[in-house]
């Protein structure tokens, strides 16, 4: 007798993915739904076979969030901006939890070895600080050529204000621009420093402009700034898409929903078996929007080349 067994056999069971997201800061939790829409598409759907544990910390916490994610054996962890990249690399060194970053800067850090061959465990989608740090000055200069001093308040500690400070101050003098530099720990310091120079009466500044780092961008620390340049009538030139809609004249960012969509396709890789440190980094598209409506009110011309390479003004 025989005995037809085949179709009795069982299915392959389905793989189940858990990722770790670790979020630095709220304004750009945005990622974390670009990166799962695009997970989605790539067919993997929230709940079937993905699973995601989206942590939100501060930098106080991203070394405790990095290890718990460790400790439960995620398959991958996903992490922006630097910080927690940083964080999630350490946290990772001895495992097999390769990690995939977006939003991060590499210069000044350790997190991959080149764009081209990250090494260890890691690849990601990275902001290219530096050389978006120097358009920016570019763009200023368009909007206001003579201004000759530009205020620049930054915190020195953070990882990427070394490298673009690197390449500013050079593209700076090339520009015929003195930066006034101003290092500073913590929003006190915002604070003592603005009210000193406003009750001296000695502005000495044509223009401000943010630096990619992370206090300065911080709510009450960009609130402090702002309010210190509408009293006196100064442009800001932000840094990541918020500062334009909180009042700087232009900014230039990614796109933080393609941030997390570009990384989706790293995590895809991984997932099919591509080793995370043979995938190249990634360097997104950057994208000036323009607060035309501030512009205007400060009474600057902004030119028409300027307006025609704009992703977005602001009316």
């Amino acid at each position: 007798m025989i005995l037809l067994l085949g179709g009795c056999a069982e299915k392959p069971q389905e793989k189940v993915f858990r990722v770790g997201m670790m979020s630095g800061a709220e304004a750009f939790i945005h990622i974390a739904d670009g990166f799962k829409e695009r997970m989605n598409e790539l067919g993997y759907i929230e709940g079937k076979n993905i699973f995601f544990d989206l942590q939100d910390s501060g930098p106080e916490e991203v070394q405790q969030v990095a290890k718990k994610f460790v400790e439960d054996k995620v398959d991958l962890i996903f992490a922006f901006p630097t910080e927690p990249s940083v964080a999630a690399k350490a946290a990772a060194k001895d495992t097999n939890i390769p990690v995939v970053f977006s939003l991060a800067g590499i210069e000044g850090t350790d997190l991959v070895e080149s764009l081209q061959h990250p090494g260890d465990h890691i690849t990601g989608v990275r902001f290219p600080a530096p050389e978006s740090t120097v358009k920016r000055l570019e763009f200023l200069h368009e909007i206001v050529p003579d201004a000759k001093r530009v205020w620049i308040i930054y915190d020195p500690n953070y990882p990427l204000a070394g490298p673009s400070l690197a390449m500013l101050r050079p593209a700076s003098i090339s520009l015929g621009i003195t930066l006034v530099e101003t290092p500073i720990a913590g929003i006190e310091d915002i604070r003592q420093i603005l009210s000193d120079k406003a009750r001296s009466g000695k502005i000495d500044v044509d223009a401000i402009f943010i630096m990619p780092e992370v206090l300065t961008q911080t709510p009450e620390c960009f609130g402090e700034i702002m309010a210190f340049a509408n009293k006196h009538k100064i442009l800001i030139g932000g840094a990541m898409d918020y500062t334009t809609d909180l009042g700087a004249v232009f900014n230039q960012a990614p796109d933080v929903i393609e941030m997390g969509r570009l990384a989706a396709v790293l995590a895809d890789k991984i997932f099919k078996g591509t080793p995370a440190g043979s995938i190249p980094v990634v360097t997104p598209e950057l994208y000036l929007r323009l607060n035309y409506k501030k512009a205007q009110e400060l009474g600057l011309e902004v030119p028409e080349g300027l307006m025609a390479l704009a992703r977005e003004i602001i009316r």
